[in-house]
């Protein structure tokens, strides 16, 4: 049979008529994406819940020996405890601290004023400022305006952000329901990956990426859980320390502490930035209190709790963390800061068994570029 010329340029063409057509209806494509995650949202929730509640379903049914089932019940009933717990004794403290805020927003801006002008008179009175002339008064003025203006558009984001965290709420019951059935069939489900993964790959590939997957698995488990029982008591610690201050908002500053302490080094710090501001316009030594306060609970932190329940679970130093913390945060907000160290750490583990590979092909070792290089 006499071979048709230029047949294998086929699927060339035909991809690149497609891809023409995608990017000439970027947009519509784009709606169509945004339409596809939005009903995947329970399944993604749902992937999340069973991945945290993976390791103590684990422990349960390794220690007690007890069934599949059980087990998961076990699991979920101490997860809607400690959620209800949660609604009922944490969440009207904090809608009553929010609402609180945003009803004194305008006398904070007003405080702030009054302070602004104080300050200005007296560098004025020393002499600081040659003239009047020479500044803008109005442009104060116009400052404030704009902040005590902008309370009622953020009275309203927080109106509408109700409504969505309504929406969230019930999708994430929906991937709550999802994720009994992905706990209780996750065998057949790995199962499943692994058959297509090595239907679809040669056996060699196929075995490292399920090697790949499981390092994936460990990094991510380890760090991700630990941090979040090292930010649980971080929390737990912060709001102690807070209310014996006295400060206000200490539970919701703590929990704000708290979370933000899932970002390495940084998080911390960021955290306390509402806490000192609003407390320092109650009372300004109290605001210095808190912020020594929190530099000592950072270091706690950095040097005695987080080392202690995490250990070396990403093996990465300072450096690493610090350079995978502004990549993730400039690329992905703050989802990138909060999952960037386990990604990092798994693609430094795959860049260094590549170099070692290639040093290994050369016949070279470090030991030996060690020598050279003195």
């Amino acid at each position: 049979m006499k071979r048709i010329p230029y047949i294998a340029y086929l699927p060339l063409i035909i991809s690149s008529m497609i891809a023409y057509k995608l990017i000439d209806r970027i947009e519509s494509v784009g709606g169509f994406l945004q339409l596809i995650v939005t009903i995947l949202v329970p399944f993604i929730w749902a992937f999340v819940i069973a991945y945290l509640a993976n390791p103590l379903l684990k422990k349960i049914e390794m220690k007690f020996k007890l069934g599949r089932g059980l087990s998961i019940a076990i699991v979920y009933a101490i997860i809607v405890s400690v959620v209800g717990l949660f609604f009922t004794l944490v969440i009207p403290s904090i809608v009553q601290s929010i609402t609180d805020i945003l009803r004194n927003v305008p006398g904070y801006v007003d405080t702030a004023e009054a302070w602004g002008t104080q300050q200005y008179a007296e560098m004025e009175r020393l002499g600081l400022i040659e003239s009047l002339e020479n500044f803008d008064v109005t442009s104060m003025q116009e400052i404030f305006d704009r902040a005590s203006a902008s309370f009622n558009t953020i009275l309203t984001g927080v109106l509408t952000g109700v409504f969505g965290v309504t929406s969230g709420v019930f999708k994430i019951f929906i991937g709550m329901i999802i994720s009994i059935y992905m706990l209780k069939d996750k065998e057949n489900f790995i199962g499943g990956i692994k058959r297509i993964n090595y239907a679809l790959l040669k056996v060699e590939h196929a075995d490292k990426a399920v090697a790949f997957m499981k390092e994936v698995d460990e990094i991510f488990s380890k760090y991700i859980i630990g941090k979040m029982i090292d930010s649980l008591i971080v929390g737990i610690i912060c709001f102690m320390g807070l209310w014996f201050l006295k400060a206000p908002y200490a539970l919701l500053m703590a929990i704000i502490v708290g979370v933000t302490n899932m970002i390495p080094y940084f998080g911390p710090f960021i955290g306390a930035v509402p806490a000192v501001i609003i407390t320092l316009f109650t009372s300004p030594i109290t605001a210095l209190w808190v912020t020594l306060f929190i530099i000592v609970l950072q270091q706690l932190d950095g040097y005695i709790i987080g080392p202690f329940i995490l250990g070396d679970s990403v093996g990465l130093s300072p450096f690493w963390i610090i350079l995978a913390i502004l990549i993730g945060g400039g690329l992905f907000g703050i989802l990138g800061m909060l999952i960037c160290v386990p990604v990092m750490a798994v693609v430094r583990n795959m860049f260094s068994r590549y170099i070692n590979r290639r040093l290994d092909e050369k016949s070279l070792s470090f030991e030996k570029l060690d020598v050279d290089s003195r």
